[in-house]
């Protein structure tokens, strides 16, 4: 089942500057290993060294953050959509 995963820019030198790519997963967990064996090296800005989802990038799944959810375990469906979305920090 595809889903639409929607790159944030500073991930798209990884992805081809491909600003959407398409992943077939049926978990997040699953479609972070997926988005890895199609685009190396994104993995890593996504996981920690124990495998979870690092405390700055949030993921959403049909608007809804993943955490709210069941975490990588959360389901995907044909046609969902899923946004990467880095934390930003900064200021005075």
């Amino acid at each position: 089942m595809a889903i639409t995963v929607n790159i944030p820019t500073p991930l798209r030198k990884l992805t081809g500057n491909a600003a959407e790519v398409e992943v077939e997963a049926a978990s997040v967990g699953e479609l972070v290993e997926n988005l890895e064996a199609a685009h190396e090296g994104i993995k890593e800005k996504l996981l920690d060294d124990a495998g979870e989802i690092r405390r700055y990038v949030n993921l959403y799944v049909n608007d809804e953050d993943i955490r709210f959810l069941d975490g990588k375990e959360t389901a995907l469906n044909a046609g969902d959509s899923v946004t990467i979305v880095p934390a930003i920090a900064g200021g005075c």
